[in-house]
């Protein structure tokens, strides 16, 4: 019901920059958040950033101040701005959307495929 295309990971050199893209489609009734996960290979998937349809955020604290999130909500579009990437931002990252989508009245998560980020020291 709902499809998500994840662009813009890479190689980045520490101190550098990067900026994730996830475009939502589909049979799409609403969206309510929209955010960015991220896992290191044999370690929990974890909460980078999310954004609410009002457009209230919430960071992790290790990207706060480097990391910025944002939507575009006529392009069912997330952004997420990594500014002054650090090593120990590798990892591959996940696009979520909470949508009502489809014949299903109720939210419901749904994830991109990942894009891999990774940062040289």
């Amino acid at each position: 019901q709902v499809q998500l295309a994840e662009s813009g990971g890479g190689l980045v050199q520490a101190g550098g920059s990067l900026r994730l893209s996830c475009a939502a489609s589909g049979s799409i009734f609403s969206i309510n958040a929209m955010g960015w996960y991220r896992q290191v290979s044999g370690k929990q998937r974890e909460l980078v950033a999310k954004i609410t349809s009002v457009g209230s955020t919430n960071y992790a604290d290790s990207v706060k101040g480097r990391f910025t999130i944002s939507r575009d909500n006529a392009k069912n579009t997330v952004y997420l701005q990594m500014n002054s990437l650090k090593p120990e931002d590798t990892a591959v990252y996940y696009c979520n959307v909470v949508a009502v989508a489809g014949l299903v009245y109720n939210a419901m998560d749904y994830w991109g495929k990942g894009t891999l980020v990774t940062v040289s020291s």
